[in-house]
């Protein structure tokens, strides 16, 4: 098969545009207006991601008021600011907030531990939850939560954002059309920063306690390439054998590094690599070998896909 690169491709759509302005007006006209939603954000002042919610819930015209629950009220100030003429009020539990309104949708900004509870009462108001990952510390707390959406047709979702990128929109077209055959082996690695495990801010936080977050770079990075891996090949984990630990040795009771052997339903087999390494930045990769041919993620690089 030939090498194409996305780069590649990216650069011909403004080509492609020029030549093709009717199919361009029709997917326009087929566009629903999507109507807007009041939201519920839950958090605390060190709550995961919180600035980057702020933007979001801000910028997304689809959102039309946002209600904030913080225990302490500590994020008040920076949440108000933030999202502007959205802000309606804050609340200190869930039961006050939903004894006045009941959003559509739930964002929950939370550690880990503190996120089931929430959820569960998210549920039970009807919202629909978008929830920071891994929103848990044991799965057992995790799968009454799914049961209750699925029997209130509920969406529960995980903030695993990554499946929106460009590149990986299109591996994920290649790998499911057959493009590349058959799978037979799938290799991820997801490598972050030692420096921030090294710092004091890091090593007090609830980020570094297994009892708080659930787990160390595993749960909080290597999750998300493992959800890419079954996104891309539409196929689920099934059997999972590997080692965990802190090889780095700092005091924290997390995991730094983890290396994972993977079969799917589909009967490919895979590897990963997951942890804190570098000095700074990340090393992230896919790649996907199939009967006809294969592809490689490297996102964030010039070149971020080819097949």
């Amino acid at each position: 098969m030939n090498r194409r690169t996305f780069t590649q491709l990216a650069a011909a759509l403004p080509a492609w545009l020029a030549f093709r302005p009717s199919q361009i007006v029709q997917a326009e006209s087929m566009q629903t207006t999507v109507p807007q939603a009041d939201v519920a954000l839950f958090t605390h002042d060190d709550g995961p991601h919180l600035s980057g919610y702020i933007d979001a819930l801000a910028k997304t015209p689809e959102v039309r008021a946002v209600y904030l629950c913080d225990p302490k009220s500590k994020t008040v100030e920076s949440v108000r600011t933030g999202v502007g003429a959205k802000f309606v009020a804050a609340y200190q539990s869930p039961q006050e907030l939903f004894q006045v309104k009941k959003p559509l949708v739930s964002l929950i900004a939370m550690e880990a531990v503190l996120a089931p509870p929430v959820i569960h009462a998210a549920l039970d108001a009807g919202c629909h939850i978008l929830a920071e990952k891994p929103a848990c510390v044991h799965p057992a707390d995790f799968a009454p939560l799914v049961a209750k959406a699925n029997a209130g047709k509920r969406h529960l979702m995980l903030a695993l954002s990554n499946r929106l990128e460009p590149a990986m929109l299109e591996a994920r077209r290649i790998v499911q059309s057959g493009e590349i055959g058959k799978i037979f082996g799938i290799e991820l690695h997801t490598i972050a920063d030692q420096t921030r495990v090294k710092s004091d801010a890091y090593q007090t936080s609830w980020m570094s306690q297994k009892a708080r977050a659930g787990g160390g770079h595993l749960t909080w990075l290597g999750i998300h390439w493992l959800d890419l891996a079954m996104y891309a090949t539409g196929s689920r984990i099934t059997h999972v054998a590997g080692f965990s630990g802190n090889v780095g040795g700092q005091p924290i009771d997390t995991e730094d590094s983890a290396a994972i052997s993977l079969r799917f339903a589909n009967g490919t087999f895979g590897t990963m690599t997951s942890g804190y390494y570098l000095d700074r930045g990340k090393h992230l990769f896919v790649k996907v070998w199939g009967s006809e041919g294969w592809l490689e993620l490297n996102p964030g690089t010039p070149n971020p896909l080819e097949w």
